[in-house]
């Protein structure tokens, strides 16, 4: 059962359009609550969709139709249908679905990819009796069981399916299935009229065409005859020589069928000849019949039918029943499948009984919401298949979208918890900065204050080894200087300053010398660092001066406080072998003042 408990059934005829919509309780039991019936223009000879779309449109807007499910059968003239025997040995269903696609190609007259076609599968079993004759001359009667499969499939054009399909589509239905009229027919006849036991031919009568369904136990056999109810009109119009649409209002009128022999004439002859023109029809829509009861039993070994039931727009014609009754030689009755459904309180049961014969179809279409039908042939576009099956997959692909969507929010969730627990660590650890930064500011400011401290001890320390600087100099500078020699002046001054003029010491001086020695003088009481010293002093000369003053500055080379010595002036000696001498030394490390 569908989920919707609502359906709207539609049968697309080749003169008219009957909808009717049914519910569906949850026990099974089916309900029409509206059905509607409208005729198409009598000139039209073929159904186009521009004027099914304004019908259909115009019939859901004046009778409110809103199931949302559809059901669709079109006219069994439109479509290709055949019966075919299969080999006895034919394996997997899908080696069955081969050999049918290739009877079907072998059979459609037209392309495969043209058309929209499916089949249904059928086992037929039948008991075959023989006499064998035994070894001692008698003979035995032997029963053997045989088994066959038949396909019945069914073909329609494309373009004959989606020009109705997508009118339906577009008003925003869901089509459940498409089915040709007589597949939905058998099921209701099925449901109620025909037994399983039994062999039975179900005749529908439309308006341009019959449809003759046999139903043999549990087979079928599906055949269209192009003779209907718009034959005698043609007819009519013929003989006559009258429109159509006369003819066909005089046959709705006096049109009966004749009965045959000794029956009192009536008393029009206009209807005479009506029913005259409508037994001649009549005779040949049965001669089709018969040679198709004949194809029947023959080739496929059916069975005579047991009884005919009569249904369709043309069979409400008088005197029908009593006719084939007559050709047929078989109970012939109207098939009535309204004892399947309930009817609705607000349905007009007076305008339903004059289409009641029409509506077998779609008594057959609800049937199939609620129960398994013996003809479960569907024949949807390519295009609706696809969508289905993509609709189909739709919860599938949601499922795995959602299912995305929860593993990125687990991931999301996980990186956010993990990047919270990282915050709160690198919060942590800025905490543990700050302390340590503050630490680190109070250490450095202690150990400035240290170094500060330090710097003033190191000052202190300083000056206490600086205060023996004096006595270490003047001490290695006496131990230096040779016994014949003595000081007489000692100072410290600073840098030495550039004579550029004269460096002979023995030069007379000049006043440039003069001035450059009184300004290296006054130098040396601003100096605040002793890099050098300037000595003077005599010395007593026995052999030659020079060799004690060599002496002494090989002493200073060696020496521990002083780096190098210069002369800056040498006296001659004197009567007494006096000498005088001016010398700079430098220190190595200067002190300070």
């Amino acid at each position: 059962m569908a989920k919707d408990n609502r359906l709207l059934t539609i049968d697309v005829g080749t003169d008219s359009v009957k909808m009717a919509e049914f519910s569906f309780a949850l026990d099974g039991a089916i309900t029409l609550d509206k059905f509607a019936f409208q005729k198409f223009d009598f000139q039209s000879e073929s159904l186009e969709t521009p004027g099914f779309a304004e019908i259909y449109h115009d019939m859901l807007a004046t009778y409110g139709f809103t199931a949302k499910q559809v059901r669709l059968s079109l006219p069994a003239q439109t479509s290709f249908i055949r019966l075919s025997k299969l080999p006895t040995v034919i394996g997997s269903q899908k080696a069955i679905g081969k050999i049918v696609e290739f009877e079907a190609r072998q059979s459609v007259p037209y392309s495969m990819d043209e058309v929209e076609w499916n089949y249904q599968l059928m086992r037929h079993e039948w008991e075959e009796e023989r006499l064998e004759t035994q070894e001692d001359g008698s003979q035995l009667e032997i029963k053997e069981t045989h088994e066959e499969f038949e396909a019945l499939f069914v073909a329609v054009k494309t373009e004959n399916v989606t020009e109705f399909t997508d009118v339906i589509a577009d008003s925003g239905k869901d089509i459940l299935s498409v089915n040709i009229a007589p597949v939905p027919l058998f099921n209701a006849a099925k449901a109620t009229q025909i037994k399983d036991d039994e062999c039975a031919l179900l005749l529908n009568i439309g308006n341009k065409s019959s449809c003759l369904i046999i139903g043999d136990h549990n087979r079928i056999f599906i055949r269209s005859i192009p003779i209907a109810g718009h034959t005698i009109t043609l007819q009519i119009a013929k003989e006559f020589g009258i429109s159509v649409e006369e003819a066909e209002g005089l046959k709705k009128r006096y049109g009966f069928v004749a009965l045959g022999g000794a029956y009192e004439e009536p008393e029009s002859e206009l209807a005479s000849t009506i029913s005259k023109i409508a037994r001649n029809v009549m005779t040949r829509l049965h001669g089709e019949i018969s040679r198709s009861i004949n194809v029947w039993r023959s080739q496929h070994g059916g069975h005579a039918p047991e009884r005919v039931l009569l249904s369709g727009g043309a069979s409400s014609m008088m005197y029908l029943p009593d006719f084939f009754q007559e050709k047929l030689r078989v109970p012939v009755e109207y098939l009535n499948t309204f004892g399947a459904i309930n009817i609705g309180p607000e349905v007009d049961r007076n305008a339903l009984q004059a289409v009641a014969p029409m509506f077998q179809e779609l008594i057959g279409m609800s049937i199939r919401n609620v129960i398994r039908c013996p003809l479960e042939i569907v024949l949807l576009p390519r295009s609706i298949r696809k969508q289905k099956e993509l609709n189909r997959r739709k919860p599938y692909f949601y499922a795995a979208a959602g299912t995305l969507l929860l593993c990125l929010s687990i991931f999301a969730s996980g990186m956010n918890m993990m990047l919270n627990f990282n915050q709160k660590r690198v919060d942590r650890v800025k905490q543990e900065v700050s302390k340590t930064e503050a630490k680190y500011q109070e250490i450095s400011g202690l150990v400035g204050q240290l170094n500060g401290i330090k710097g003033s001890f190191e000052e202190t320390v300083q000056l206490f080894k600086e205060r023996n600087a004096w006595g270490e100099v003047i001490a290695e500078l006496q131990s230096l200087m040779p016994d014949t020699m003595w000081l007489l002046s000692f100072e410290g001054v600073g840098d030495p300053v550039e004579n550029t003029e004269n460096n002979d010491p023995n030069a007379p001086k000049t006043a440039e010398v003069q001035k450059t020695e009184r300004q290296r003088f006054e130098e040396t009481v601003a100096v605040q660092e002793i890099k050098r010293l300037r000595i003077k002093g005599c010395t007593l000369v026995f052999n030659d001066q020079t060799l004690q003053e060599k002496e002494l500055m090989d002493k200073i080379a060696n020496s521990k406080h002083f780096a190098s010595a210069e002369i800056v002036e040498r006296l001659k000696p004197n009567d007494l072998n006096l000498t005088g001498f001016d010398m700079y030394l430098t220190l190595k490390t200067p002190i300070k003042k």
